[in-house]
């Protein structure tokens, strides 16, 4: 990852996750200063982002110019629907938590991570999904649009900020060392579950 601008100071969430750590590697290889946001030991500043009054005094007293925002609750990749509902959680109200810090901190930009799964569950068609298509459509079901919802609320807390510069980065599904090392099991011997909504 480069950057074209100075140096910065960065206040990661989620940089002990399998995202966050590759996310401060990178950015400190680019020349930042990260520092690490979570509820771990490891973490330059420790705190739950589900706890407001606990974050905002954690983050008292320090300055950061860009606040990212790569925390969830997966200790592993999701089977069922409820092994997202901390992670939905993490985007609504943790996301809301975080931008109250990162003002507190002065930072200028806030930057989440979003999911290509934002965009729906569903048969596009052969069209190419671009950043004006709709993003967060309602979900079909109340399973999905709980996981939809989070996404949705993410990104417009992000975009919505006053005062700070709203980055959405949608990625993909992730893939390697620490992200997907559980799922080759389950793939080869043909456990992994598949959506039954059939496109």
């Amino acid at each position: 990852m480069t950057t074209n601008h100075e140096s910065q100071s960065i206040l990661l969430a989620g940089a002990s996750g399998v995202l966050g750590r590759h996310i401060a590697h990178a950015l400190t290889d680019a020349g930042h200063k990260v520092t690490g946001l979570g509820r771990s030991g490891g973490n330059g500043i420790r705190a739950d982002l589900m706890d407001r009054d606990a974050l905002l005094r954690a983050v008292d007293g320090h300055r950061f110019d860009t606040v990212i925002h790569a925390a969830t609750a997966l200790r592993k990749p999701p089977m069922r629907d409820s092994d997202m509902y901390a992670t939905d959680a993490l985007r609504i109200e943790g996301t809301a938590h975080l931008v109250e810090a990162a003002r507190a901190c002065g930072a200028r930009r806030f930057v989440v991570e979003s999911m290509v799964f934002g965009y729906g569950y569903g048969d596009h068609g052969d069209r190419s999904l671009t950043e004006d298509d709709p993003f967060g459509p309602p979900g079909r079901t109340p399973r999905l649009e709980r996981h939809l919802a989070g996404m949705r609320t993410k990104e417009r807390l992000a975009f919505g900020a006053e005062g700070l510069e709203g980055i959405a980065l949608r990625f993909g599904c992730f893939y390697g060392p620490g992200g997907t090392d559980a799922l080759l099991p389950l793939l080869r011997k043909r456990q992994l579950p598949v959506p039954g909504d059939r496109g």
